[in-house]
């Protein structure tokens, strides 16, 4: 927790929560007949409306992206580094929405909400829900906000794939579209590492069908296994090296299976741990089958450049070398669609050993990179 506030944080913030009595229709044919968005936002909204950024969390993220809920929160919003005044996203010059996506665990409607027809959770009969789904309710958020067109869209991971999702369903809607560490679509081996995090959690005795809910239980041991899964994924084998190493947390072996023995195990399990606190099993089933589904080319005959013609926004496109999930091949395949298009994009090809991990951390070539594209939209609105 911060002894004080720093100069750069944009403070004390005070989630909101917008509900929507107009029914959603789904992608999967369901209908959600309505719902809750919870968000934040940072900054002031200028007198036309012009100065707006949407911000699009990755598959554990939230609505809580930047400053503190009191002063005894252990941590910040999760872009704390990018987010504030004189950041790159500076919040003297921007109006900054964060929302938790439908399906969260965070206070939007989700597995976690009671269902109106029993009275219940909903657990796992919370419908499906996909990247265009999630694009649908930003936009009614954003109009429900006053906000007609979007300064920029932005997001990493995830939240990439939904930026660029909104530069191909509401291209009048943005003006810039900021893709960071994200994919047109995953690769068959990441929708392999996703289905074995699932069925860590479908097999694990507490889930009851997604019903641990009415049995008063939680599945931990499985969503600590997808969690701590996933983190592999998110970090670099030299991230990892430098990280730990083979360091022995007591300096011996001990010949046994039980105990933590090397220093990379104790931070996996403490990891997995944390995040069971914190997080839904339903609410993680349904982010990585948002992520598994997301492909816009395949309405394209598979064709990325075909999917991306009806966009007019202007992109900024950022990977990280070291980033073996999200590969910045998988994002110079975004950057060569929109040249077929005759797009203006700019391309950054960060320097990083940290993994895909790496959005969310200070490094000096990326901060240039992202502070310079950001700077430019804020002239663009102040001309």
């Amino acid at each position: 927790m911060p002894e004080s506030i720093p100069e750069n944080s944009v403070g004390l913030v005070k989630p909101q929560t917008a509900h929507f009595a107009q029914p959603l229709a789904l992608d999967c044919g369901r209908t959600l007949a309505a719902y809750d968005l919870i968000y934040e936002t940072y900054g002031k909204l200028n007198a036309d409306g012009s100065n707006a950024l949407l911000i699009c969390h990755a598959l554990s993220g939230d609505h809580h992206a930047a400053g503190y809920h009191s002063m005894l929160d252990r941590k910040p919003g999760w872009w704390e580094n990018y987010i504030g005044p004189g950041k790159p996203i500076d919040t003297n010059q921007f109006f900054v929405v964060s929302l938790n996506n439908l399906g969260g665990c965070k206070g939007s409607t989700g597995p976690t909400s009671l269902d109106p027809k029993t009275g219940k959770a909903y657990g796992p009969d919370f419908p499906i829900i996909t990247v265009r789904d999630w694009v649908e309710s930003q936009v009614l958020l954003g109009e429900r906000l006053g906000i007609k067109q979007w300064a920029a869209v932005i997001g990493g991971s995830l939240g990439g794939m939904q930026s660029l999702q909104w530069s191909i369903q509401y291209p009048d809607k943005l003006r810039h579209c900021v893709v960071i560490a994200a994919a047109s679509k995953l690769s068959a081996q990441n929708i392999a590492f996703n289905e074995v995090a699932r069925q860590a959690m479908l097999r694990d005795p507490e889930f009851h069908e997604g019903r641990y809910y009415e049995h008063n239980t939680v599945p931990k041991r499985g969503l600590m296994l997808a969690r701590m899964l996933g983190h592999i994924t998110y970090l670099s084998d030299d991230a990892m090296r430098a990280k730990f190493g083979r360091e022995l947390r007591e300096g011996k072996l001990n010949f046994g299976f039980d105990a933590a023995e090397f220093q990379v195990e104790s931070y996996l399990r403490y990891q997995g741990e944390s995040f069971v606190d914190r997080f839904d099993a339903n609410t993680y089933l349904l982010m990585t089958k948002a992520l598994d589904y997301f492909d816009p080319a395949s309405d394209y005959e598979d064709d990325l450049a075909k999917a991306l013609a009806p966009a007019k926004a202007q992109f900024l496109v950022c990977s990280f070398t070291s980033d073996w999930r999200f590969a910045p091949a998988r994002s110079r395949e975004i950057v060569h669609a929109l040249q077929q298009n005759r797009l203006a994009v700019s391309y950054a090809e960060i320097e990083a050993h940290q993994g895909h991990d790496a959005f969310l951390i200070k490094i000096p070539h990326y901060i240039a990179a992202f502070s310079a594209y950001m700077q430019r939209i804020a002239k663009e609105i102040n001309a």
